[in-house]
């Protein structure tokens, strides 16, 4: 039998978790553009999008999200929407965003 501290434990899932953190990825203009594009449209529509998002957790990594939802509000200023599904409701900010779909 093997005994393991709760320190190292603890110490392993962390590594595990860190493990699974990925780089932003870099995306091309046209790219870009299609998935404001998505946005836009949904916003005027009101129909309901996929998007995908990269949130930091430790420095220059972190992990996907994604949520499905309508577009209720876009902030020019402070470059975010408002993506809102029937459980939820979550600012993402347009420069994190990684994947739209329709």
């Amino acid at each position: 039998m093997r005994f393991v501290l709760p320190q190292q434990r603890e110490l392993y899932l962390q590594m595990q978790e860190d493990a699974k953190l990925v780089p932003m990825p870099v995306l091309e203009q046209d790219e870009l553009e299609s998935f404001h594009y998505i946005i836009s449209d949904s916003a005027r529509g009101d129909y309901a999008i996929t998007v995908t998002w990269w949130r930091p957790v430790k420095g220059e990594l972190g992990n996907p999200c994604c949520m499905w939802g309508v577009v209720k509000w876009i902030d020019q200023n402070a470059r975010r929407i408002k993506l809102v599904s029937d459980e939820d409701s979550q600012w993402i900010a347009l420069d994190r965003i990684t994947d739209v779909k329709g």
